[in-house]
């Protein structure tokens, strides 16, 4: 595996690829783990990543990369190996989620600042030496008719920037997301408010970048895309797209090799025809891609449901959603795509 920034990140965009988003917290990963009847345990939840990453087809054909959390780096599979080797012998990225979460901001009601930049040096080593080869750092962005003020974009963004320079200092690409949340309260944002909102976040966050004197060549952006609140009116797929690249072009220096897109409170099928489109409205300065969570997994828990007769068929549906979102990030999938597995 290449050592070098622009290298690793170049990796994590090629093209038709995109990422697996396998960090959620212990708390989280219950959640998921509860709604199929599934006792969240040190063995159930190695298991259930070890499903994934062991889906043979879908990790060498379309990941790049998987985001761990510390307790999955750490992990090995039922019969010794480092889960993170099973992850670099598919020809992708292990990396690493490295906040620790986004509390409340001190001052600003309704706001939250993202922690984790203590000791997140000798961390980046630890994690280095693991074999992961790029980080994840999540800034959450209120929004609502008065949210988010200029303090806590400011803040958040220069968290991120802090943390970019400290992961490649250590030889580790760092993920930037900071997240417009869509799903927030009350939920009644417009794809106006949203587009207003994801412009002035992502300007400033370049901004403290810049500051911190991080390269952009070897960094990649997870934002999330222009999208109406869940309570607004829906916003059409074209609309999203078009509005989404209008504040990508505005904000993103064409130095950054690749935007990998969150998911964001979206349905497994809104995520892929948002980024199917986008890609179709190339040719692009960036690779755009995919870095989702539940909308890679939501179908591989449900036909896995936590028994072992099942690894196949939760491996079928992996596979299966990964090659939608590697059709996406080429501009080629269609509704009917699905339909057709």
């Amino acid at each position: 595996m290449s050592e070098r920034l622009e290298d690793i990140a170049a990796r994590i965009v090629t093209a038709g690829k995109g990422l697996l988003a396998a960090d959620e917290s212990t708390a989280t990963i219950k959640k998921r783990l509860d709604g199929i009847g599934v006792e969240s345990t040190d063995a159930s939840r190695r298991d259930y990543r070890q499903m994934l990453f062991t889906a043979d087809e879908a990790m060498r054909n379309y990941i790049s990369g998987v985001i761990l959390y510390e307790e999955t780096l750490f992990q090995k599979t039922d019969e010794g190996r480092p889960l993170a080797d099973i992850i670099t012998a598919a020809s992708a990225v292990p990396g690493i989620k490295v906040d620790t979460g986004a509390k409340p901001m001190a001052l600003f009601k309704g706001e939250t600042i993202t922690e984790g930049l203590d000791g997140l040096r000798e961390r980046l080593a630890r994690y280095h030496a693991a074999g992961a080869r790029f980080a994840k750092w999540r800034g959450v962005i209120a929004i609502s008719d008065t949210l988010p003020s200029f303090g806590a974009i400011k803040a958040n963004a220069q968290a991120l920037a802090r943390y970019a320079a400290l992961c490649q200092e250590a030889g580790i690409v760092p993920i930037v997301e900071p997240e417009v949340l869509m799903d927030g309260e009350p939920g009644t944002q417009s794809i106006e408010r949203a587009q207003e909102v994801t412009e002035e976040t992502l300007r400033i966050t370049f901004e403290e970048l810049a500051d911190q004197r991080v390269s952009l060549e070897g960094m990649i952006l997870k934002p999330s895309m222009v999208i109406d609140g869940k309570k607004a009116r829906k916003a059409s797929v074209q609309e999203v797209a078009e509005r989404t690249l209008r504040v990508l072009k505005r904000t993103v220096p064409a130095a950054v090799p690749g935007i990998a897109f969150l998911s964001g409170g979206q349905s497994t099928e809104e995520a892929t025809a948002h980024l199917s489109a986008m890609n179709a409205m190339g040719p692009l300065p960036w690779k755009l891609t995919f870095s989702y969570g539940r909308a890679l997994q939501a179908e591989a828990l449900d036909a896995w449901a936590g028994k072992p007769e099942n690894v196949a068929a939760g491996q079928r549906a992996f596979t299966h959603r990964a090659k939608m979102c590697s059709l996406a990030a080429r501009g080629q999938w269609k509704k009917e795509m699905e339909k057709a597995a």
